[in-house]
């Protein structure tokens, strides 16, 4: 006597569509993670406006020159005095380069200072920080 079966049992079936869900949350996920992840070493300043080319390689020095009058090296307050002996061990590399920070309400005075002072350091480029303009 041949018995059979009550139920008849499906193969099991791979959805791509949910497969599909659940790679875009992954990306969306990591996407803000490592945007989470960048490493602002300066205070945040009231940037000028203009329009300059994303930087690409070792990340420079950043000298901020806020509209009080301070002066910091990445995220270390120096005076004008030690600018340059503080900024030495940071300029390393065949073209050393330092990120001018400074707020569009700090005087013009200081922020050369700031740069001769740099300058006499041993830094050879200069980059000063701008917002987009758009």
């Amino acid at each position: 006597m041949k018995l059979r079966r009550g139920r008849y049992t499906r193969k099991g079936r791979i959805e791509i569509i949910p497969m599909i869900d659940v790679m875009f949350f992954l990306l969306v996920t990591f996407m803000l993670a490592s945007l989470s992840m960048q490493d602002l070493r300066s205070l945040p300043v009231n940037l000028p406006r203009g329009h300059a080319a994303v930087m690409q390689g070792k990340p420079p020095a950043t000298i901020t020159v806020t509209k009080d009058g301070r002066i910091l090296i990445d995220s270390t307050r120096v005076t004008l005095a030690t600018l340059a002996t503080a900024l030495k061990p940071h300029l390393e590399g065949p073209s050393p380069s330092v990120v001018m920070n400074a707020d569009a309400a700090a005087t013009h005075g200081l922020v050369t200072e700031a740069m001769l002072r740099a300058r006499a350091a041993g830094a050879v480029h200069f980059l000063i920080a701008v917002k987009n303009a758009h």
